[in-house]
């Protein structure tokens, strides 16, 4: 088994790195959380980063332990994965993007640049989530005892996607093979295959047969 760890790469004990992985300079793996005590995440201790046969930690990276890379993922230049994160295989996180605390992401999905995943999200396989997209999770925005119980980023189902800086509201699910429009900004679960835009996000049509997945 090989890999390359660039000089200038911090590789945290216990990291398990898989065969043909690159972790380039300045990247960081394996990192523990640094928690507010206001923090809503859990400390319960963290297993090691694994990252799986043929996966690249870009320049300037991060990825925190107690996350699972799959195989031939591709995380971009000063991207961040927090802890507790699963990520399918043939995943790319785009430049700068960050994907919070107790995510899951299907095997084919593909997250742009500067695109803002919140904790407790989940994407399914072949998602498409544009650039400076931004997901959230508390409609509460950090007061009340009660949001703790209630705190759920949103559901993307197989083959959705979202359009650049489309904003989608906490607990929403967006259907499978449904397309959001860019600037969107969705406030209810969107149906399977349907077309939405707008603020609030409405239906606008069908998604056409030759954009399904199926058909590709």
């Amino acid at each position: 088994m090989s890999y390359h760890v660039a000089e200038t790469a911090v590789v945290y004990p216990g990291t398990v790195i898989g065969d043909g992985c690159q972790i380039l300079d300045y990247a960081v793996v394996g990192k523990q959380p640094t928690l507010s005590p206001r923090s809503t995440a859990k400390r319960e201790p963290l297993a090691p980063l694994e990252l799986g046969a043929g996966t690249i930690v870009s320049t300037g990276a991060v990825v925190f332990a107690g996350t699972k890379l799959g195989e031939r993922v591709i995380v971009g230049d000063q991207a961040c994965i927090r802890e507790r994160v699963e990520i399918g295989a043939d995943v790319v996180i785009g430049r700068g993007s960050l994907v919070e605390n107790d995510t899951t992401i299907g095997r084919g999905t593909r997250i742009q640049a500067e695109a803002y995943v919140t904790a407790y999200s989940t994407l399914e396989e072949d998602v498409f989530i544009a650039p400076c997209v931004v997901t959230t999770n508390d409609n509460f925005m950090g007061r009340t005892e009660r949001r703790k119980e209630l705190l759920k980023g949103p559901t993307i189902r197989r083959g959705a996607r979202v359009g650049g800086g489309a904003v989608i509201c906490p607990g929403v699910e967006i259907g499978e093979e449904a397309f959001v429009g860019a600037g969107a900004v969705v406030i209810r679960d969107v149906p399977a295959r349907k077309v939405v835009v707008g603020n609030p996000a409405r239906v606008l049509r069908d998604v056409a047969d030759d954009e399904l997945l199926e058909n590709q």
